[in-house]
């Protein structure tokens, strides 16, 4: 076997390294890579001009804010722990699953990034969780990426989401009260993936991040605003719910009282 054929990148490859490969994160040998597997994929191709798009219009559309001194010393102190842990180099074999995640830490650096400039101001553990839920929402919804598994059927979404999470996510319809399922996709909360249910409300689209909570009592929904987004909290049927949408308060305190209950 050639030596080009053992570092031949595949589009599995190539699109995990793809959002690091846009912010030009990547380092001299990785984007040689990518650019050679690009030329010849015009799928990848254009899966890289949608995230340099998505990039030129989060600069332009998000709103900039100066992070706060106990911020910088948190994130300094932070990146200060990860640099000092000795790190053990993969086995050859390995080196593109290693090179994949670090296109995805690059990534989450990105919207990290991003969520600390635009909606960060006080960085307690309540508010962490809503501002990633909220970054999340906007990220899906600019970059046009709201469902993984376009469906709304309760049956296609649950199946499909248990088959990639360590959990079943519990998915109902409510095309009767006009909020109909649009499908599901997986995101990230909290630096772990999340099942989220996709609801259309009138114009609106809703975003469901649900996760397991263990054995936790159901508790009344609270309600967070942040950067003209309402988000809906609340624990019920063993799972822990959030619903983002810039539809009315009202709409998404129904909606995920309903879901806590397992109505």
């Amino acid at each position: 076997m050639s030596d080009d054929s053992k570092t031949t990148m595949s589009c599995h490859e190539a699109s995990a390294l793809l959002p690091a490969y846009s912010d030009g994160e990547l380092d001299p040998v990785q984007s040689t890579a990518v650019e050679k597997h690009v030329f010849g994929c015009a799928e990848c191709a254009a899966r890289r001009d949608e995230l340099r798009g998505l990039r030129a219009r989060i600069r332009s559309e998000v709103p900039y804010y100066i992070a706060p001194p106990a911020l910088h010393a948190r994130v300094n102190a932070a990146i200060a722990r990860a640099t000092s842990a000795p790190v053990e180099a993969p086995p050859p074999r390995d080196r593109w699953r290693w090179l994949s995640a670090g296109a995805l830490a690059g990534s989450a650096a990105t919207v990290f990034a991003w969520f600390i400039g635009s909606a960060v101001l006080d960085w307690q553990v309540g508010n962490d969780l809503v501002a990633e839920s909220v970054a999340n929402h906007a990220r899906a919804t600019l970059a046009n990426r709201l469902t993984d598994v376009a469906s709304s059927d309760q049956h296609t979404v649950k199946p499909w989401l248990s088959a990639r999470l360590d959990y079943s996510p519990p998915v109902r319809d409510f095309s009767a009260e006009g909020l109909p399922l649009a499908g599901g996709r997986l995101d990230y909360l909290d630096g772990r993936p999340i099942a989220v249910l996709v609801y259309r409300y009138r114009e609106h689209t809703v975003d469901v991040f649900v996760r397991p909570l263990g054995a936790a009592k159901a508790s009344s929904p609270t309600l967070s605003t942040l950067r003209g987004f309402n988000v809906v909290h609340t624990t019920g049927t063993g799972m822990e719910w959030w619903a983002v949408s810039d539809a009315s308060a009202d709409v998404l305190q129904s909606l995920v009282a309903r879901l806590a209950r397992g109505d």
